[in-house]
This record gives C-alpha cells, structure tokens and sequence, in this order.
C-alpha cells in the first residue's frame, strides 16, 4: 500500500501543486523565487500536503488515490480544523509558486483550482462520503468547517 500511496501522491497532487506550476515558470522564463516572502505559503502548503497524506495512510488505512481511498474517515490532525486541508494545501503551494515568482497567472490557476475543487468535494466527495460513512461523516461535517 506504501507504494499506491507514493504513486497516487506523486500523480495527483504533486502534479497539480508542482508539475503544472513549475513547468509553467519555466516555460514562461519566471525566476522561481524572485519574491522570498511566497516561501511562507508555499513551505506551509507542503507541510500541511505531506501531514494529511500521512494521515490517510496511517488513520484512514487508504491514500488519496481514489482507486485506494481510506477505508476509516480521517478526523484527526488538519481534519480536525478543516474538512479539506489537502485542498487547502494545494492552494497555498500554488499561490506560493506564484508569490514566489511573480507569475500572477498561475493566482489565476489557483483561483480555477479552487472553484474545481469547490465543485469536486461539493458534488463528489461529500455524497460519496455521506453514503460511506452514514452518522459518523454527519457528526464530522457538523463540527467541522468545509474549508475554513
């Protein structure tokens, strides 16, 4: 299962949080850290990334990937705070590629992850889940923000 895990983390997030931004500053001739102070949101971004990823693999006994999701619903670490940390994570590293670097097309990328992953967990995740977890996904969605 570690080796799903690394597969789906290297193809899902770790082609929208680095492959797509990267490739596009280099494309685009961007110095990637032109602008230091894009560090903060992007180091916070990848240790939030590596932190909720651990998490399901350890409490959710499953992955991101959605051919090995976590068998358990995960509610600790982030998920206490926040029903969507990894999204959240992606964001802040994509808005600190382009703090960083000054590239504000990829803010523009940021803004169209974010609405995607809006309409992903709103129509998606949530059902799926709603109908995986019964009452304990209820109790976690009451408690616990979407977002924020």
């Amino acid at each position: 299962m570690l080796a799903r895990a690394l597969l789906a983390f290297l193809a899902l997030p770790g082609v929208v949080a680095f492959g797509v931004p990267l490739l596009w500053l280099y494309l685009d001739g961007y110095t990637v850290l032109a602008h230091p102070l894009g560090l903060a949101p992007l180091i916070a971004g990848c240790f939030g990334l590596i932190w909720c990823v651990r998490d399901f693999y350890v409490a959710g006994k499953g992955t991101l990937a959605p051919w090995a999701p976590p068998q358990r619903l995960v509610v600790v670490g982030l998920y206490r705070y926040s029903r969507n940390p990894m999204y959240v994570s992606v964001l802040l590293i994509v808005l600190g590629w382009a703090s960083c670097s000054g590239a504000w097309a990829l803010a523009v990328y940021a803004a169209v992850l974010a609405l995607a992953f809006h309409c992903r967990v709103v129509l998606g995740e949530e059902p799926w889940l709603a109908r995986t977890h019964g009452d304990a996904w209820q109790r976690y969605a009451e408690r616990v923000p979407r977002w924020f």
